[in-house]
């Protein structure tokens, strides 16, 4: 039996991800944040060409069993990298990034089963003045960026995709086989990216990074994403250490609350729920539903959220937001 698969991940560098010195560089307009990429991706290479992402990693796998046996297998893909484009008034200029090798261990096997793992990167060509904390101390080069991404095949057909490591920076989506967005990198951490000393400490060195990863939102929440960023007013951005109340349930309010980065736990009578990831849109049935708080959210790690005023969004849409939001209902 032959068994297929493909998982790509996409990274991308949002607004709001981008703080500290680095940041006039993009308010400024000398160089750009990016738009999300959508929900399913077709066209990877055209995705670059507009300079829509900085890198893209695809990994396409096939194995043929015999029984519980793997009698032979494969995969392709690697790295597909972007380029940056700065801007001086009208003009501009793209700098093409610099790759470094695709990692493609041998695949691992098992009794019906075969897991195959894939990390691409590089850097990009521009500097990237930044403190390390070893001499000498001071770096020109920008950072590493990298995805390490793993499926597993199983002799009766199931497949399975996930992201195993990545860099802090920038914020990295992954798709499925069926090109749809599935998951999401829970952290973007600019300043910890930044004090990247060499590449030790990488996956070119001795080790990778663990990612912390997240279910992806639904495609309503991330439309609705956009209506709060870039509506008429602009939403206050919060930014809360691990442990953290966002809201009680109970409480009144009157706000909705985009998650940016990080993890929320949500609690509703004392029963936790599934944890929230960036994308998340909340607060809605407490406009909806008498201006109450229905559950707890606690921030699991530090998170940055945009809080929004409740006309920020048509309330026929969040109607259909709230009707997908009643976790507690859904453990039944």
């Amino acid at each position: 039996m032959r068994v297929e698969s493909k998982i790509t991940s996409i990274s991308w560098i949002p607004s709001e991800a981008v703080k500290g010195y680095t940041k006039p560089a993009f308010t400024m307009g000398f160089t750009h944040y990016d738009d999300p990429p959508p929900d399913v991706i077709t066209d990877v290479a055209g995705l670059r060409d507009r300079d829509a992402f900085r890198f893209a990693n695809r990994l396409r796998v096939w194995a043929e069993f015999d029984g519980d046996r793997v009698v032979a297998h494969g995969a392709d893909g690697g790295l597909v990298m972007g380029a940056t484009t700065v801007r001086l008034g009208p003009l501009g200029v793209r700098f093409a990034a610099y790759g470094l090798p695709d990692l493609r261990p041998e695949p691992r096997t098992g009794d019906g089963w075969i897991t195959f793992r894939q990390t691409a990167g590089g850097r990009t060509a521009l500097p990237f003045p930044r403190r390390v904390s070893r001499p000498p101390y001071l770096r020109m080069q920008s950072p590493l960026v990298w995805t390490t991404l793993a499926v597993t095949l199983h002799a009766d057909g199931r497949t399975e995709g996930t992201l195993e490591g990545a860099s802090p920076f920038p914020r990295h989506w992954v798709y499925g086989p069926d090109d749809r967005l599935t998951l999401k990198a829970g952290l973007t951490d600019i300043t910890a990216w930044a004090a990247q000393a060499g590449p030790d400490r990488t996956p070119w060195g001795d080790e990778d990074s663990p990612v912390l990863v997240t279910a992806a939102e639904t495609a309503l929440e991330r439309r609705l994403s956009l209506l709060i960023m870039r509506g008429a007013r602009k939403p206050v951005i919060r930014s809360l250490p691990a442990g953290t109340r966002l809201v009680r349930q109970g409480e009144p309010g009157s706000s909705l609350f985009l998650l940016l980065d990080g993890v929320l736990g949500v609690d509703v009578d004392g029963t936790p729920l599934p944890e929230l990831g960036p994308g998340a849109i909340l607060g809605e049935r407490a406009v909806l539903e008498g201006g109450l708080r229905t559950a707890t959210l606690t921030a699991l790690t530090p998170v940055r959220v945009a809080e929004a005023a409740a006309d920020a969004v048509d309330r026929k849409a969040l109607a259909a937001l709230a009707e997908g939001h009643r976790r507690e209902e859904q453990l039944t």
